[in-house]
């Protein structure tokens, strides 16, 4: 016999089965009891107890985990306000300790501006720890404010004169008589100036 003849109305699908004793009702009965094993195997049943200590443990999770996102943003914000506070602290510090040293900035200026003869070894003398004031200022970050020529500011000026003057416009600094000092952004000391106008 041919491998054609041999073939059992058993061996075709459940569809292509003749509607006879047992073929198309035995085939839909077979699929519904695959379906329900696999329900039962996701279906998972709880008493009322159970459910409710779920219910408990769920609630204090999302409690705790609510504390725990808080607790961690209270932290990167101490942690950057103490970053904050240690760099103004140090920035202060820095500002005591240079402020004094204005003065004899001040006065090396002064004797430096007296004295007339250039070959004195006085001058050169002066001119060289002058020097290294300068260098020793700009280490801590001490800058020279510019004054003289530029619009008056009173967060950086302190005007102590008024001058009327044509060839200068109006507010604008006319002489410095005491430089400032800036260290960052902060003012060290203010400018005493002359203003025009």
């Amino acid at each position: 016999m041919s491998e054609e003849t041999k073939k059992t109305p058993e061996a075709e699908p459940p569809d292509k089965q003749p509607a006879g004793a047992g073929g198309a009702a035995a085939a839909p009965k077979e699929q519904p009891k695959k379906e329900a094993k696999k329900d039962k195997k996701n279906t998972v049943t709880f008493t009322r107890e159970e459910a409710e200590k779920l219910e408990r443990l769920a609630a204090e999770f999302a409690d705790t985990k609510d504390k725990y996102v808080r607790l961690l943003a209270e932290y990167d914000n101490y942690r950057k306000r103490t970053a904050k506070e240690k760099e103004g602290v140090y920035g202060a510090a820095k500002a005591e300790t240079a402020l004094p040293f204005l003065a004899i900035y001040d006065n090396l200026e002064r004797a430096l501006k007296s004295d007339e003869d250039s070959d004195s070894p006085h001058k050169k003398g002066m001119e060289m720890i002058f020097s290294q004031l300068k260098e020793i200022l700009e280490k801590l970050g001490v800058t020279e404010m510019e004054a003289e020529g530029k619009p008056f500011d009173p967060e950086r000026h302190n005007a102590v004169m008024h001058v009327e003057d044509e060839t200068l416009g109006e507010n604008v600094v006319a002489e410095v008589f005491q430089k400032g000092f800036m260290i960052g952004d902060r003012v060290l000391r203010f400018a005493v100036v002359k203003v025009a106008n």
